[in-house]
């Protein structure tokens, strides 16, 4: 194979992605090629993810140009990839995880020192996701929740321009696309409370399960060690049969002595109380069916 043909959607933070892939792929000697595919979640701009039919609308039309050959491979964010692969794919790989944490990113002009998360009285909070939407909520219940969608750097300049007192964003995606946030106050929520999407964070590479050839050059840039713990997260969601609609956190390290410490929220919706589990353990084995027993014990889905 001379090239490889990179599949991935056309935001800043996909082509991020996609040049990264080929940096790495580079460094082992592998050149290859992007060709961008616009797929439904970029299409419909004007609904919140929960109102979107089915599961992996970041996904699919370039699952379906992997299935036809068009391209080699395709580049994800892991946290928007469903948990189970469409027949004749498999995700080969993953990458480093960037910081898994979200970002309060708030208007400096009403920025009050002396409120909780420095939010003035009954913001207007900018976010699409229903785990946010819940995380926040229970923070600060005055917050008036209001759906946005586009690129992160659309989504700052609505807060720029007044829509939003404040939004929410993930720090990987400041952080990859080194944004300016000189503009904001910028608050990192704790990952243990403000619990992430599982596998925010880490990027996966997805190709033919019957292409062995590239399924070999993937694992050479694969990180194992990320693995032990998105698989833990992403077990969760799977139990929990869940997508990217789902008010679910998830967020598993391990310590330097091998220990693995979870943390997980689950909603059956806003205006509910958040069911918090957090587990510690020796092993990852059986872990993630703990955590969705316990998850369930008190929620409603």
């Amino acid at each position: 194979m001379n090239k490889l043909i990179i599949g991935t959607r056309g935001s800043k933070l996909a082509l991020w992605q996609a040049y990264y892939t080929q940096d790495r792929l580079k460094a082992i000697g592998v050149e290859s090629e992007l060709k961008i595919i616009q797929t439904k979640g970029d299409k419909i701009q004007h609904l919140s993810f929960d109102k979107i039919e089915g599961k992996g609308f970041f996904t699919k039309e370039i699952e379906d140009a992997l299935l036809r050959d068009e391209v080699h491979l395709a580049v994800h964010s892991m946290k928007d990839m469903p948990t189970t692969q469409p027949e004749g794919l498999c995700l080969a790989a993953i990458s480093y995880r960037e910081d898994p944490a979200d970002c309060l990113v708030i208007r400096k002009d009403i920025a009050d020192e002396n409120q909780i998360l420095k939010l003035p009285q009954n913001p207007v909070v900018g976010t699409s996701s229903a785990r946010r939407k819940a995380l926040i909520k229970e923070v600060r219940p005055d917050v008036s929740l209001k759906d946005i969608r586009g690129n992160v750097p659309t989504r700052l300049q609505k807060l720029r321009e007044g829509q939003f007192d404040a939004i929410i964003l993930a720090m990987a995606g400041i952080k990859r696309l080194e944004l300016d946030m000189s503009d904001f106050e910028s608050i990192r929520l704790d990952p243990k409370e403000f619990v992430p999407a599982p596998a925010q964070g880490v990027l996966a590479w997805q190709t033919k399960t019957e292409n062995m050839e590239v399924r070999r050059i993937l694992r050479r840039i694969h990180d194992a060690e990320v693995l032990r713990c998105t698989n833990v997260e992403r077990k969760v969601l799977k139990l929990l049969d869940g997508g990217c609609h789902l008010p679910l956190g998830v967020y598993c390290e391990v310590d330097s002595l091998g220990y693995f410490h979870v943390s997980s929220i689950l909603s059956g919706g806003l205006g509910q109380e958040l069911n918090r589990v957090n587990l510690s353990s020796s092993t990852s084995l059986n872990l993630a069916e703990q955590l969705h027993e316990r998850l369930i014990e008190d929620v409603k889905l």
